[in-house]
């Protein structure tokens, strides 16, 4: 059996978004016990992550992290068609990922005990991103 739908997810700009209930809802209404949900996301400037769900300070920390290795603005960039912050979005979503397939057992997604799934928007604007959740199994 397989069950597909497009979650709409607007951002407030840069920084993360927790989509682990919305996915979390779609499983548990399919009628899917045990298989895979594919998470993709379609854009090139936002990215998804699995991620610590507990600490928000981890995630401000990843922040930090991506732009110390693609900041705004940087002179080197040739690509700025959106602006200076649109060529480092781009490298964010690059060294981060646009999907992942997470388990599905019991009609729920199995995570860990301090794992969530985020939308992380690299533009500093506030967006509207799209996500195609896929999600395949038995009862």
């Amino acid at each position: 059996m397989i069950r597909q739908t497009t979650l709409r997810v607007p951002t407030r700009g840069r920084g993360t978004t927790e989509i682990t209930d919305q996915v979390g809802s779609f499983v548990a209404g399919s009628g899917i016990g045990t298989g895979l949900c594919h998470v993709f996301l379609q854009h090139t400037s936002a990215s998804l992550i699995l991620c610590e769900n507990a600490d928000p300070d981890v995630r401000r920390d990843l922040e930090t992290v991506l732009a110390r290795l693609a900041p705004d603005g940087d002179p080197a960039y040739v690509h700025y068609d959106e602006g200076p912050d649109d060529m480092a979005a781009h490298a964010r979503a690059v060294l981060t990922t646009n999907s992942v397939t997470l388990p599905v057992g019991g009609g729920r997604l199995i995570l860990g005990t301090w794992q969530g799934l985020y939308l992380w928007e690299h533009r500093r604007t506030p967006h509207e991103r799209s996500i195609v959740l896929t999600l395949q199994g038995e009862n």
